[in-house]
């Protein structure tokens, strides 16, 4: 009997499960080690009073790539992460009154009789939008999001710039919109996007707006159970296909000698292996579990604290004592007055006069996720990251947070008692995102993905100065967003086999 090589996985997030299920299909050993009790890093669950929600990412974009995983093991993914599409996918709230409100389809026929009511030349302006992104969409899948980039030639090649240079990366995000849609309304519909990826649309890359491209050409999706049921349908697949699992467990080290690690420490215990493949955050995975210098090539602690990082989140899981038949979707996104003012705050670390935040209602669409005859509402408000912040997490700014999210909501229909109707109550904060997560300052999207962070010059799967060690996850390569996420354990997989089976690179001395 051939004995397999066996793969360490460090983190049970999206991307150490995908990578994991990818590698013991492929016919290795693979042992996961996982701090916390349960699968999904981030798409975790918090459970309290009879009440289930998601801790994390809501919203299914890109079904195909949720569904990949599972099909490349010959199942059917209805059998693990049934899906249904939503329709409309999301409802936008500007203020009280009814005409404040949009719920916007990705069925074309709908949407532009929602376009029109705003303006004809909005709505042509926004086919031309959706021409204009489709076009660097295509670029960016084909040249940029599925590939690796393990040298600084695999970028800096004639072909690569003349791709790069079709993407316009230099405009952001609301300009780009801007120059197509004129009502300030339509353009804050199309652009707050780009915050699913931690970064603001006044001053993230354009092609960002590929985020509401995608939702409006692809459709939205629920998954049953919530987003939690892909995090743990992924883990049933895993063990189903003979890898190991092993929760409440925090990795000390990845043990690392002469440039190559052997495998990790796990309670003063080290543990071998021929590959290890980490999913920790990489900004704390390259502060404290790297501890060899020379393998940290140019990631070192000051490095790291240098690096700029996308936002964070304030969120609150409420459990409510009734239905909330006045909103029509499980998706909302309430706005303020004032966004731009809203964004920049977040990103320069003040606190907040007026927030925007999303509303999300899963139990809307699956009762079992509340008690009979209620509704768990989750409420999101992206918040300074704790290396920007200006201000502290405690019980005050909780509870400042709190009231201004209740000052809003109050003013939309059916809604205006809800800070009554509240039967169970639990929050994260960005210090929680650190602690539980090691969400590296609490940011819960990892490395913001500005240019200087982005495709060649973000982290790459495979680790530059050390041998058989290797990253996925938000902060690496492409970058943030459960179907980018799933994308980055594609890559790291098929990155470790590739030199696995014979292909090693040569170390470059330049190559940092």
């Amino acid at each position: 009997m051939v004995n397999k090589k066996k793969v360490i996985v460090v983190g049970a997030g999206v991307a150490g499960l995908a990578s994991a299920i990818r590698l013991q299909h492929a016919g290795y050993q693979v042992e996961i080690f996982e701090k916390e009790s349960m699968p999904g890093g981030k798409m975790h669950r918090i459970e309290k009073d009879g009440y289930k929600f998601d801790l994390g990412p809501s919203i299914v974009m890109m079904p195909e790539l949720y569904q990949e995983i599972f099909e490349l093991a010959g199942r059917n993914p209805d059998d693990y992460i049934p899906m249904e599409k939503l329709d409309p996918m999301y409802s936008v709230f500007f203020g009280s009154e009814p005409e404040d409100a949009y719920e916007i389809s990705s069925d074309l026929v709908d949407l532009m009789k929602t376009l029109e009511k705003i303006s004809d030349e909005d709505a042509e302006g926004f086919l031309k939008y959706l021409q204009k992104i489709y076009e660097r969409f295509v670029v960016a899948k084909n040249h940029f999001i599925q590939r690796p980039f393990r040298h600084a030639s695999d970028f800096y090649n004639p072909f690569m710039i003349r791709q790069a240079l079709k993407l316009k990366t230099f405009d952001n995000a609301d300009h780009f919109i801007g120059k197509y849609v004129k009502n300030e309304r339509l353009k804050q519909m199309i652009s707050f996007q780009t915050l699913y990826i931690g970064v603001s649309p006044y001053n993230g890359p354009s092609l960002y707006t590929i985020i509401p491209m995608i939702e409006l050409l692809y459709g939205v999706w629920f998954i049953k159970g919530g987003m939690y049921t892909m995090a743990q349908s992924m883990e049933r697949l895993f063990l189903e296909l003979g890898g190991n699992v092993h929760y409440n467990v925090s990795v000390q080290e990845i043990l690392i000698e002469n440039q190559q690690a052997l495998g990790i420490k796990v309670d003063d215990k080290d543990i071998y292996s021929d590959y290890v493949l980490c999913n920790a955050d990489f900004p704390y995975a390259m502060k404290n579990l790297v501890k060899d210098t020379k393998s940290k090539g140019k990631y070192t602690d000051k490095k790291i604290d240098s690096m700029k990082y996308s936002c964070s989140c304030f969120i609150m899981y409420l459990g409510m004592d009734r239905k909330y038949e006045s909103l029509k979707t499980i998706h909302n996104f309430v706005f303020s007055e004032g966004l731009e003012k809203n964004l920049t705050d977040i990103f320069d670390g003040r606190i907040l006069d007026d927030p925007s935040f999303y509303v999300y209602l899963g139990s809307k669409l699956d009762p079992s996720l509340a008690p009979e005859g209620k509704d768990g509402i989750y409420i999101l408000v992206p918040v300074s990251d704790l290396s920007t912040s200006e201000y502290e997490w405690n019980d005050e700014t909780i509870s400042y947070y709190r009231s201004k999210v209740f000052e809003s909501l109050k003013k939309v229909e059916g809604l205006e008692n809800i800070e009554n109707e509240i039967v169970s109550e639990s929050y994260m904060t960005p210090p929680d995102f650190e602690s539980k997560f090691n969400a590296y300052n609490g940011a819960c999207f990892g490395l913001r993905p500005n240019l200087a962070q982005s495709n060649h010059l973000r982290p790459q799967s495979k680790a530059k100065k050390c041998e058989n060690l290797y990253f996925t996850g938000s902060s690496t390569h492409p970058g943030a967003g459960v179907p980018i996420v799933l994308l980055s354990a594609k890559i790291a997989t098929e990155e470790l086999i590739l030199d696995d089976h014979g292909s090693k690179q040569v170390l470059h001395a330049g190559n940092n």
